[in-house]
C-alpha cells in the first residue's frame, strides 16, 4: 500500500533549488495477519477500536501496550481527524476488522524533533496494531445542513473542504490544504455514488460513513 519513498539526490536538489515543497515522509506498512473474508475496510471518518504495542525502532524498546498498560482495554479513535499520530491516520486506512499490521512511522509523522515522554527526539516508531472493530462516525441531517452552506441540498468539494478545515481547527490543528485536498478526493471517490461532483443528502446519510 503506502511505502517509504527514497527520492534520488538529484530530484531532491531540484526541488530545493526550485523552491518547491519536499514530499512528506510516508508510512511503511506490513500486513501481519488478515482475515480471509473482509466485510468492511477502514476509511476516513470511521471510529476504530484497536489494540496496539509501540516500540522505538532504534533499540526495540516497548514504550506502550494497550494490553499491558492502563486499563488493558483496546482504544477508540476517529480515523483522519488527527486524534492520534498522523502516521496512524495514514497507516490504518483500508484495514479489515481482525487485521494486524506493523507500521513504521518516521519522526515527522510521529513526535518530531521534540519527542514526548518516553519517546526521544527524532524517533522512528514501530507499531503492532490489531483492528478489533469499525463503527460509523457521527452523521446526521443536522450535520449535513451545517455543511451545506448554500442550502442547495448537496455538498460541493469546497463545502466539504471548509468543514474539514474547521474540524481540524476545532481539534487544535493548523489547516493543511494539501492534506485536506487528499481527504476530499478520498471522500468523493467513496461517497459520490452517481459521480455528479456533489454529495447528496441521501449519499451523506447512508451507512458508508466518510465524514
Amino acid at each position: 500500500m503506502i511505502l517509504l519513498c527514497l527520492w534520488p539526490m538529484i530530484s531532491s536538489l531540484f526541488v530545493y533549488v526550485s523552491g518547491g515543497k519536499l514530499p512528506e515522509p510516508e508510512v511503511k506498512i506490513e500486513v501481519i495477519d488478515k482475515p480471509f473474508i473482509c466485510f468492511r475496510k477502514s476509511k476516513y471518518g470511521d471510529m476504530l477500536l484497536v489494540h496496539f504495542e509501540g516500540f522505538l525502532e532504534s533499540n526495540g524498546t516497548m514504550f506502550h501496550s494497550s494490553r499491558q498498560h492502563g486499563d488493558k482495554n483496546p482504544v477508540w479513535f476517529t480515523l483522519g481527524v488527527r486524534e492520534v499520530l498522523k502516521g496512524w491516520d495514514k497507516g490504518l486506512q483500508d484495514m479489515c476488522t481482525g487485521e494486524r499490521r506493523k507500521i513504521t512511522i518516521p519522526p515527522a509523522l510521529a513526535y518530531g524533533k521534540e519527542g514526548k515522554g518516553k519517546i526521544p527526539p527524532s524517533s522512528t516508531l514501530l507499531f503492532d496494531i490489531e483492528l478489533v472493530e469499525i463503527q460509523n462516525g457521527p452523521r446526521s441531517h443536522d450535520t449535513f445542513h451545517q455543511m451545506d452552506l448554500n442550502d442547495d441540498w448537496k455538498l460541493s468539494r469546497l463545502e466539504v473542504k471548509d468543514f474539514l478545515r474547521k474540524e481540524f481547527e476545532r481539534h487544535g490543528h493548523d489547516g493543511d490544504d494539501t492534506h485536506h485536498d487528499v481527504m476530499v478526493d478520498d471522500i468523493f471517490t467513496k461517497e459520490d455514488e452517481d459521480n455528479d461532483g456533489f454529495i447528496s443528502a441521501r449519499e451523506f446519510t447512508d451507512q458508508h460513513d466518510e465524514l
